[in-house]
């Protein structure tokens, strides 16, 4: 149940993401107001780096960032050591 219920918060979050970050690509193109990258950040620390660093890859966003480019990958590492600590915290439970 709590592994279900961690999978689906994990999968719409890099959906939300990964779509976030399309759609502030296309701002960008338009010149309209864009997503805060504090925003960005945020949402890619609380589980959704995948979905960002998917997004950077796909559309060639924010990869003059020194601070995506390098942050984005630690933070997807740290949720996946997040990741594997509630699964091993909950497994001895």
């Amino acid at each position: 149940m709590l592994y279900s219920l961690l999978l689906i918060y994990l999968l719409l979050m890099n959906i939300y993401t990964f779509s976030l970050m399309g759609f502030d690509k296309k701002s960008a193109k338009k010149q309209r107001r864009r997503v805060p990258e504090k925003r960005l950040f945020l949402l890619s620390a609380i589980g959704g780096a995948g979905g960002t660093w998917l997004a950077m890859k796909k559309w060639r966003h924010k990869t003059k960032h020194r601070t995506f480019t390098v942050g984005i990958p630690l933070l997807f590492g740290l949720n996946l050591l997040l990741v594997i600590g509630a699964v091993w915290l909950v497994g001895t439970l």
